[in-house]
């Protein structure tokens, strides 16, 4: 199997700047500020994004097979837009 570079990096940009300032990261800066046990908490943080990312890979791979890509893209971002949407009004 040969590594596709520019998915790499276009995929670790996507994820990089989705992942700032969201609750998640929010939450880890909580928890490494209240436990002072900063290593523990990393760790804990990103075992859980490497296993949110495979279950997010595994799925994406098997729907692709069953469902168009066009599709896809276009739901994805139709629920990003309602995310989005529903941030903005503070329902989220």
């Amino acid at each position: 199997m040969r590594m596709n570079w520019e998915i790499v990096l276009s995929t670790f940009i996507v994820v990089f700047l989705a992942e700032l300032g969201d609750k998640t990261q929010l939450s880890t800066m909580t928890l490494a500020a209240s436990k002072n046990a900063s290593w523990s908490v990393f760790l804990g943080s990103a075992l859980a994004l490497v296993l949110s990312s495979l279950l997010g890979v595994l799925v994406g791979a098997n729907l692709y097979r069953v469902v168009p890509a066009h599709v896809i893209k276009y739901v994805g971002g139709g629920v990003f837009v309602v995310f989005g949407v529903l941030m903005l009004m503070g329902k989220i």
